[in-house]
């Protein structure tokens, strides 16, 4: 009686486990998959994805807890991304993110037209680039972040100008593979002729290219340098800032971490904060909403960080009317 009644439950118990498999592996399945689709390398970019768990988390969303990201990094090879985006939307992910300028965004677009994409990108006008119908109403399965960068940058040739007030030449730096730096030129160009200066452009796509870049620049006689933003000059930001301080050439660029690299001067909105925002905005798509009804966001936080350490390395003064408006001066 007593085998019998250890049977019966043996074979109770072993029903009930049974059961309860095919439930813990629908639970797992339910566990939401994220893309995560960025132009640079993952070393250069940690305290962004940092930034983007903080969003997600924001929204109860932890990973490894109730949601999975699946990262794929181009390192810099713009020519690798429309592969990457593929392979993403083949895995079926359940909100596709992409980081680094436009060049993501656009070859998720291409990738796929139904899965939810949230993108991170100030480089150009996301309407002109086809990437949204407007920003209030997105339309389509797209949606994203917008951190002012590019429409800065007659601010920050003005920002040169007003610490350099003597200068005769600007140099510009641009990448040849963004589609976008022939207009950012041609209105650069624009703005230094208002204010009566030339500007010499310089490109550079790869480390040697750089090292070229700057020695061009002082064969040119140019007496400082706006660094245009890219994804590859972001990554490359340390040797940037060596090559400047070599150099002696004061240099303004588009994102904090320049400076606190030991760059002179940053003038831009917070990366890391718009990739925050993007992980809210996917915790939002998880949670029902539809990408195409969350409007574009801008950011509306600018910052002007000043390095006087750097400053004074260069035998630079800061005016006092420059040094007031700064968020931060480094000393």
């Amino acid at each position: 009686m007593i085998e019998r009644m250890y049977r019966r439950d043996f074979i109770t118990l072993l029903g009930g486990a049974a059961a309860a498999w095919p439930l813990a592996a629908r639970a797992q399945q339910t566990i939401p998959v994220v893309g995560y689709l960025s132009a640079e390398p993952a070393d250069q970019v940690a305290h962004l994805v940092s930034a983007f768990r903080k969003g997600l988390s924001d929204s109860d969303y932890v990973e490894g807890r109730n949601i999975t990201i699946e990262y794929r990094w181009a390192d810099n090879h713009y020519d690798r991304l429309p592969a990457l985006a593929v392979e993403l939307a083949r895995r079926q992910v359940a909100v596709l993110v992409t980081i680094g300028g436009p060049q993501p965004a656009l070859s998720a677009k291409a990738a796929t037209t139904t899965i939810p994409i949230v993108f991170v990108s100030g480089a150009e006008d996301p309407v002109t680039l086809g990437l949204v119908a407007s920003f209030n109403r997105p339309g389509g399965n797209i949606t994203g972040i917008v951190p002012l960068t590019t429409p800065l940058e007659d601010k920050r040739l003005q920002l040169l100008h007003e610490l350099i007030p003597g200068a005769a030449a600007f140099g510009i730096l641009l990448n040849p593979n963004n589609s976008y730096s022939n207009s950012r030129l041609h209105d650069l160009e624009t703005a230094a002729q208002t204010i009566g200066r030339s500007l010499a452009p310089v490109w550079a796509q790869s480390e040697r290219d750089l090292d070229t870049a700057f020695a061009t620049l002082v064969r040119e006689h140019a007496d400082a340098i706006l660094v245009g933003g890219d994804t590859f000059f972001n990554t490359r930001r340390d040797q940037i800032v060596a090559l400047a301080a070599r150099h002696r050439m004061p240099a303004v660029y588009q994102w904090r971490e320049f400076v606190d690299a030991g760059g002179l001067m940053s003038y831009g909105s917070d990366r890391a904060d718009a990739n925050r925002q993007a992980g809210h905005y996917v915790g939002r798509i998880l949670k029902g909403e539809r990408p195409g009804d969350l409007p574009v966001m801008q950011t509306t936080k600018i910052e002007l960080l000043i390095n006087l350490k750097t400053a004074k390395a260069l035998g630079l003064t800061f005016p006092i009317t420059l040094l007031g408006r700064a968020d931060e001066v480094i000393e």
